[in-house]
């Protein structure tokens, strides 16, 4: 293996890189065969990527026939029938009824029809949907004690790091729940209603709008959702959801993350709009329950912090997951921003706690005003429940990336993150074109970089710059590059891909 290698601007297509004398020449002999001084990856992408897009593509067609709308009974119950009015001060006790009847009589929609309807904690109940008509506005009480707690049943660690039991919407255990309208809902969560400090662990008196735990068939569909106090939307161990058309605008407060979706199996999410302060889309572990069998296609999601994700919770595995047809990256200018900066990286996969992130791929991905457009970390943070065994290092293993493009990204980098005796193994990017701002100064010594034992995990904690303007890699094994250009607004000091402890390959090169 070459255990460092750098490639300068023009190298835009890459090749293998072994440990033998002979894959070494034979390498040379492609590189020397290809036009303009660049090298040139024979043979296309490796069989398992082929294989992998084939598996998902597979996946996404099983996944949009077996996902459907709500689908309940035809019965519609007003609050106005159980004394709501216009311009109630608080209109909880006759929205909840409006549900608990629709739920006695077997199931129908709850229509918020016209005006403002102002609301604490609400409990759906299966077979139920709540619709919030054009013209109508669901607003999120400003006080804290009309959100009493909602204590799950399943105790996980998102219980324990966040200790979060308050929501606008909340439902547990349910089956065949919707939550629908061409209407708002407005949590009013800013600073000047329900106060608390950016935290990366609890959450205390800061309500999320959304929380829907260990529930089966749960359908979320045109909604405008606004400004909650912490998370907009919650969905930890759910079956079968399918979230498509919403507009999320979430920049009020911190930790204003737009979609959080903790070990949920099949799954779509479908053009929707998010501009959220912190993470866009975040998938996590700490339901310790897998996420797997995911799609995320036709969005835009921005951030000022990452806007697709998944980590840090990483307590259960994250896998077979087709993201397509996404612009990710940082607010822009005229769009809503608590601080307005660009987002900290435009996808980051992570691998914090032990377990295994595998057979994902981000295709046709356009990604602007990103410090790091893309970020994979395999590390050993090993957070469990306590009284559990710590575990060691997880794996990160069979990433593709194809044909990503993008323009206005910062001069921090991308940068890919294993551990010695512990790489992240089989990643392909293929077609990559991406527009960076060019750094003044001289590169940092990349030997000299921190192994960030103890630090959160984050495309921001590498600083102001990595070791290469496009990719910085260490500890990886089997990365294939193949078309693969970054271009910077001005010369750069620094390689345009620096890899150390890395092994390169291409399929059938030699």
């Amino acid at each position: 293996m070459i255990s460092r290698r750098r490639f300068a601007a023009g190298a835009a297509t890459l090749a293998l890189v072994q440990s033998s004398a002979t894959a070494a020449r034979a390498a040379n002999r492609v590189a020397a065969a290809a036009p303009n001084g660049m090298e040139s990856c024979a043979g296309g992408a490796p069989l398992w990527a082929r294989r992998l897009r084939t598996d998902l593509e597979h996946m996404a067609r099983e996944l949009t026939v077996r996902l459907h709308g709500w689908r309940g009974p035809s019965l519609i119950v007003h609050p106005e029938s159980f004394g709501h009015r216009p311009g109630d001060a608080l209109s909880t006790r006759a929205i909840q009824a409006a549900i608990d009847t629709a739920a006695q009589r077997g199931g129908g929609t709850v229509r918020l029809s016209q005006g403002d309807y102002v609301s604490g904690t609400l409990d759906l109940r299966s077979d139920t949907r709540l619709e919030v008509a054009r013209g109508a506005r669901l607003l999120g009480s400003l006080d804290l004690a009309d959100y009493p707690p909602r204590i799950a049943a399943r105790r996980t660690l998102m219980d324990i790091v966040t200790g979060v039991t308050q929501s606008l919407i909340f439902a547990q255990g349910c089956r065949n729940i919707g939550l629908s309208g061409e209407g708002l809902i407005d949590g009013r969560g800013s600073p000047a209603h329900f106060s608390g400090k950016e935290s990366i662990t609890g959450l205390p008196g800061r309500p999320f709008l959304i929380r829907a735990l260990d529930c089966r068939g749960v359908h979320v569909r045109g909604l405008h959702l606004k400004d909650s106090a912490a998370w907009m939307q919650n969905y930890l161990d759910c079956e079968d959801l399918l979230i498509e058309g919403i507009h999320v605008e979430n920049q009020a407060n911190f930790n204003n993350d737009g979609m959080d979706i903790d070990g949920c199996r099949h799954v779509i999410v479908r053009s929707c709009f998010i501009n959220s302060e912190d993470d866009g889309i975040c998938f996590k572990g700490s339901s310790e329950r897998p996420t797997e069998h995911v799609l995320v296609e036709n969005c835009r999601i921005y951030s000022t912090s990452n806007a697709l994700k998944f980590g840090t919770d990483s307590e259960a595995p994250f896998r077979r997951v087709l993201a397509r047809n996404l612009e990710l990256g940082g607010p822009a200018p005229g769009m809503r921003a608590r601080r307005r900066r660009r987002a900290e990286s435009g996808i980051s996969w992570e691998s914090a706690d032990g377990k295994v992130v595998e057979d994902v791929l981000a295709t046709g991905i356009r990604i602007v005003r990103a410090q790091s457009p893309l970020f994979l970390d395999l590390c050993d943070r090993g957070r469990v429940a306590p009284g559990r065994p710590r575990p060691g290092p997880g794996k990160l293993r069979r990433i593709v990336y194809e044909r990503i493009t993008g323009d206005d990204n910062g001069p921090r980098g991308s940068y890919f993150l294993g551990l010695p005796g512990h790489p992240i193994e089989d990643v392909v990017i293929r077609d990559l074109r991406l527009k960076v701002d060019a750094a003044q100064g001289p590169a940092p010594d990349q030997h000299a970089v921190s192994d960030f034992q103890g630090v959160y995990p984050d495309a921001a904690m590498i600083g102001r710059l990595a070791p290469a303007y496009g990719l910085w890699t260490r500890h990886v094994r089997n990365l294939t590059l193949e078309r693969v250009e970054f271009i910077p607004t001005a010369p750069d000091p620094r390689p345009m891909i620096e890899t150390l402890d890395t092994t390169l390959r291409c399929p059938r090169g030699g």
